[in-house]
């Protein structure tokens, strides 16, 4: 795997286009720089191409022009298997829905994270408790997802995005099937990870949202432009 020294994540003339016909343009060429520990917000209504990012972000697609460097790695040079040993060692994610396998507990969920990087089972359960209690639910780590509050699922869901200790924590919508209160505390365990040296990126299309990260970054038709505390928006 080549490697260089640059951000977390190195976008450099990413475009992603669909074949036809006619051929559709999901991403428009675009420039992105996350450094280590920034919060960066992506925004953007739907159908804007925030997908189609948050995809080739997250290794799930690879971009048709342009070059991605994950921690300074080139993945166009990866293998298929490489690919995925990089999606699950380096990628925390965090989804709107959560995705708990409902008859596991919040500790056996956590686990599973870690089951495919064949780290033992004893040691598998101890990282997966003290992760739960980071993120203030040490008292819950036996609990069904059936017997947890959606803010209680959402925190499970993030504590397996934390246990492999990842280079970057992804967020698709992580408030989106929360009340206002709920996403809030959310948001608060988001900035106290950000706090404590983590990277994160989170999609949203909640401007409430967009607005606690660093940066934000506003897609639309595909299309990127980036907004910084104080600054005017200018394009990327």
């Amino acid at each position: 795997m080549q490697r260089e020294d640059t951000a977390v994540i190195s976008l450099r003339g990413i475009g992603l286009t669909y074949p036809g016909p006619p051929p559709v343009t999901a991403l428009h060429p675009c420039d992105l720089q996350v450094g280590q520990g920034e919060f960066v917000t992506i925004v953007g209504p739907s159908g804007s191409g925030k997908s189609s990012l948050l995809n080739i972000v997250g290794l799930l697609d690879t971009p048709t022009r342009g070059d991605y460097f994950l921690d300074g790695i080139d993945t166009a040079t990866v293998s298929d298997a490489q690919r995925a040993a990089l999606r699950s060692e380096r990628i925390g994610f965090v989804f709107q829905s959560f995705h708990l396998l409902p008859h596991r507990s919040a500790q056996e969920n956590v686990e599973l994270a870690m089951v495919y990087q064949r780290v033992p089972r004893a040691v598998r359960r101890r990282r997966a408790a003290d992760v739960l209690t980071r993120v203030g639910l040490g008292h819950r780590v036996q609990g069904l997802p059936t017997q947890l509050s959606g803010g209680e699922r959402q925190r499970v869901a993030i504590a397996r995005a934390l246990v492999a200790e990842p280079s970057l924590v992804l967020c698709d919508e992580p408030t989106g099937n929360l009340d206002s209160d709920t996403a809030s505390s959310v948001l608060d365990l988001l900035d106290e990870l950000h706090a404590d040296g983590m990277t994160i990126l989170v999609i949203t299309h909640d401007t409430h949202v967009a607005a606690r990260g660093q940066r934000t970054i506003t897609i639309r038709d595909g299309a990127l432009t980036e907004t910084r505390r104080s600054e005017v928006s200018t394009p990327c």
